[in-house]
This record gives C-alpha cells, structure tokens and sequence, in this order.
C-alpha cells in the first residue's frame, strides 16, 4: 500500500475556506478513487491553521492517476494562493504477514 501524508499551513485568513475544499476533496476522491482506500483530514489540536492529510492508495500508480484526477487539479489550483507552505510526504505501509 502507498502511504502518502500532507501537511498544509493555511494562510489565516483562508483557513475556513481551505477547510472547507479540502473536505469536499477528500470526499471527491473517496467517491471517486476505488484505488484510494483513506483520505483523513486531520486539523492541529490548537485549531490552528496546520492541516494534515493522511491518506492510502493500493499503489504508487492509484496516487499518480490521483494526482491527474480532475478534482484533485481544481482543488491544487484553487487552494495554491491560500497556503504558506505545503510538505508532501511518501510511505510504504508495512502489512503484517507471515
């Protein structure tokens, strides 16, 4: 499985916005992504404006055709202008087995 986590710092003034779309996002590409299996939206625990997305794909290619979704593009370009920094991250999840 390919782990991918996302860690957005929001602009304050367009943090309830940001929220907002990345919602709808993570929603779009659940409904979306039979390939994406979590997409979490995580906010800091001060109600700050860091947001983290933890989220997992059968393989690198799902998170690659993710990437070319269009509802992950109108979400990049829209969401680009409110955010001062934005840290993406891969991993492969260890699965137990024999």
């Amino acid at each position: 499985m390919h782990v991918v986590t996302v860690e957005f710092v929001v602009k304050p003034e367009c943090v309830a916005a940001f929220r907002q779309a990345v919602m709808e996002q993570a929603a779009n590409t659940l409904r979306e992504e039979p390939a994406c299996r979590r997409f979490d939206v995580c906010i800091d625990l001060t109600g700050g404006n860091t947001v983290f997305l933890y989220e997992i794909y059968d393989d690198h290619t799902a998170f690659e055709e993710h990437l070319r979704s269009r509802h992950f593009q109108e979400f990049d370009s829209t969401t680009r202008a409110w955010l001062e920094q934005k840290t993406v991250q891969s991993w492969r999840l260890l699965e137990e087995g024999p």
